[in-house]
């Protein structure tokens, strides 16, 4: 029987696994998008799904579970409050998938992940300061 065996395993040990999981949904809830290998992307939509989920129930435990998940408290934040208001009444569907083609090196399916209701904040680059040695005449 095949009881509670549902992740995919990603060639990893759980502790490796569970931490690339964990970094990816960071910088999913930080930039909005994030490019990945297909089977990782899967697992990133899991967890990603279930922590919006309980974002938007609001309850102090799960508001702490959260913030005890994610790395970064910039991605607790924008999950918090731009993601939840966003997604607005929408029941499920939270992150979608869509596949890029394979990739050079290996020829490993790849897929953006993104959450179609949120865009993040535009941030404007600072202009690359000159090299040192170059005076100016």
């Amino acid at each position: 029987m095949r009881h509670k065996k549902g992740n995919r395993k990603l060639g990893k040990p759980f502790d490796q696994r569970l931490a690339l999981i964990r970094g990816q949904v960071d910088s999913l809830f930080q930039h909005g998008r994030l490019t990945t290998t297909e089977a990782r992307a899967k697992e990133v939509r899991r967890l990603a799904e279930k922590l919006i989920t309980r974002a938007k129930r609001g309850g102090l435990n799960d508001l702490r579970y959260i913030n005890r998940f994610l790395y970064t408290k910039q991605a607790y934040l924008n999950l918090k409050n731009e993601i939840v208001p966003a997604v607005g009444e929408r029941k499920s569907g939270f992150v979608s998938l869509v596949k890029l083609g394979y990739r050079r090196g290996d020829g490993a399916k790849m897929v953006r992940v993104y959450l179609p209701d949120w865009r993040p904040p535009f941030t404007e680059r600072k202009p690359r300061e000159e090299e040192e040695g170059e005076e100016e005449a």
